[in-house]
């Protein structure tokens, strides 16, 4: 089972607080010829909005089979493939203008090996000139300490972040009333691993954000946004 497949019925509860990421990513896919593809594609949270705007198509890859469930109920007629696939598998009839990874997805691949194949293949995937968009988290020492093993509730749910500082891995555990439902494991990358992996892709950074709104990246900043361009 899919570590996400406990999640799937109130995935979009927690996901409620991030709005601003949404008009980014559609403003990207305007800007590209269809199939738009997007890696963690979950519950369509960025797909179904890129559809309903634009129009075009989007082929999404994610592993877990009841996020997928979730997404194709939400999207009915729209024009959106929910596809059971892993990001380090990505292989593509045609190369396509873009290829989108939002919402930290990234942060699931636990070492450099994965990472670099990740990127390789989304690399493979596009045309000249072709982008890959995707955020992270900027690793905040301060939000670390104030959230390690603090439990936030949402609705019936919670979870309790734990901070594994030798491994830069957070431990989510998630429940619903008194019983646990399961755990989820998020590996944070600073600035200088993502150049390398852009680099070792052969992609060149086009931009670096600190927010949606293309403000710039700082040290104040707690989130990435990248859009890496293919030669």
């Amino acid at each position: 089972m899919a570590e996400y497949d406990h999640f799937a019925p109130d995935y979009d509860i927690w996901a409620a607080d991030m709005t601003e990421d949404v008009a980014w990513y559609v403003s990207l896919a305007r800007d590209a010829a269809e199939p738009i593809v997007e890696l963690g594609i979950g519950t369509g949270r960025i797909a179904i909005p890129i559809a309903q705007e634009t129009g075009k198509r989007v082929v999404g890859f994610d592993r877990s089979p009841a996020m997928l469930a979730v997404g194709r109920d939400r999207a009915g007629g729209l024009p959106i493939e929910f596809r059971e696939g892993d990001m380090r598998e990505l292989e593509l009839d045609e190369p396509v203008d873009l290829v989108i990874c939002p919402f930290r997805a990234l942060l699931h691949l636990p070492n450099w090996a994965d990472r670099r194949r990740t990127f390789e293949r989304v690399a493979a995937a596009l045309r000249p000139g072709g982008r890959f968009a995707f955020n992270v988290f900027a690793f905040s020492g301060e939000v670390a300490a104030r959230l390690n093993g603090v439990r936030q509730d949402r609705a019936d749910s919670w979870e309790i972040p734990h901070y594994v500082w030798a491994d830069s891995r957070i431990d989510i555990t998630r429940g619903r009333g008194d019983e646990e439902s399961g755990l989820l494991h998020l590996w944070w990358i600073g600035r200088t691993e993502f150049e390398g992996l852009i680099d070792v892709a052969g992609l060149e950074v086009e931009a670096l954000y600190g927010w949606f709104d293309k403000r710039p990246y700082d040290d104040s900043a707690l989130e990435m946004v990248w859009v890496a361009r293919k030669p």
